[in-house]
């Protein structure tokens, strides 16, 4: 810190540098604390109650050593304080914490909390200890250039192939993330789905949001197409179906005569022209949509980021307009915002 910096700013400003560079500094504390209070069941606990819990009820429920209460509370005060939590007086001395509108989603039905574990992850975290290097390094145009593969030798989809925790942790995520996101578009954006008789979810995982689709939409035939080890030990039921596609080196190798026609698919390939109902449904978030909100500014910069670890970006609405114009599109299509920048795109080829 130079003395002309001291000279220019008051102490007022000085001292907020001070605490935004700090919570730079240190920010991971309040995300490995929201990971342990989530892995403690912790948001469970004062839900269970009926949305509100003291301190000492919240140790009991988690089996918090008696030892550590006082430990607890520091946790419980950051993330009050950082968002999580709400805290209001009790009965004498005991405060009451409760949960916030960000909390409740981590709690009851189709809640977002297997997404904590995954997002913060060692697999995941480190992964970003390598920016410096791969900032650095000669640009690769395959996932072999990402964050993680510099850090762990191999890619997220080779990793997961080979660690069964991992794995679980990803398809959690994974699962949880799609089924509470397609509760919503069907909810607010349901007519997207009407007049099709059949849909194909490239990369669909274990179905979990396929599944969303076809228990609301019966007469659509549902196929989830993936990784032979993602998709070997689910069951289809009805209108659900699984297929599993070919893979080489570990990399999904996507083989387009096995994907079934369809009314609705994630590829050009095997679509059947508009006037048949054809379309290409992505559900993605499209950046430019904060207007001046700081968190939603900072959420979106944060996952374009984070992307960086699989190789991944997130895209405005002219960077999709390129893509879908590289992929033989033209022009038409439709961008319907659900939530802030998740947002469905309808492409017709």
């Amino acid at each position: 810190m130079t003395l002309k910096l001291l000279a220019e700013v008051s102490p007022q400003e000085l001292l907020g540098a001070l605490a935004e560079l700090h919570n730079h500094m240190i920010g991971y504390v309040k995300c490995m604390s929201l990971r342990c209070a989530v892995d403690l069941g912790i948001p469970d606990a004062i839900h269970h109650r009926g949305g509100t819990a003291t301190l000492a009820h919240i140790a009991t429920d988690t089996k918090v050593h008696p030892a550590k209460v006082a430990d607890l509370e520091r946790v419980m005060e950051l993330l009050t304080t950082s968002g999580i939590f709400t805290r209001g007086a009790g009965v004498g001395d005991a405060a009451v914490y409760g949960l916030t509108t960000a909390c409740r989603i981590l709690v009851g039905w189709r809640n977002l909390s297997p997404m904590v574990p995954f997002l913060v992850n060692p697999l995941a975290v480190s992964s970003f200890f390598s920016m410096p290097q791969w900032f650095r390094s000669e640009p690769m145009a395959t996932a072999a250039g990402s964050l993680f593969e510099l850090e762990h030798g191999c890619s997220q989809w080779e990793m997961v192939s080979k660690d069964a925790v991992f794995n679980d942790v990803l398809n959690h995520s994974m699962a949880a993330d799609s089924q509470l996101f397609l509760e919503v578009v069907i909810m607010d954006k349901g007519r997207i789905f009407r007049g099709l008789g059949s849909l194909v979810d490239v990369g669909g995982g274990n179905g979990a949001g396929t599944k969303v689709i076809a228990k609301a939409f019966t007469r659509i035939t549902c196929t989830v197409l993936d990784l032979p080890h993602v998709v070997g030990q689910a069951a289809g039921d009805g209108n659900l179906r699984f297929v599993a596609v070919l893979s080489e080196g570990g990399r999904e190798r996507q083989q387009h005569e096995s994907i079934p026609p369809a009314d609705a698919v994630v590829l050009k390939q095997a679509i059947p022209a508009r006037n048949a109902g054809g379309k290409v449904i992505i559900i993605d978030m499209v950046r430019g949509s904060a207007l001046g909100v700081r968190k939603i500014s900072e959420m979106e910069a944060t996952q374009n980021v984070f992307m960086m670890y699989i190789f991944g970006v997130e895209q405005d609405e002219s960077e999709w307009k390129r893509i879908f114009s590289d992929a033989g599109f033209n022009d038409n299509y439709k961008i319907m915002p659900i939530l802030g920048p998740y947002s469905v795109i309808e492409i017709y080829p």
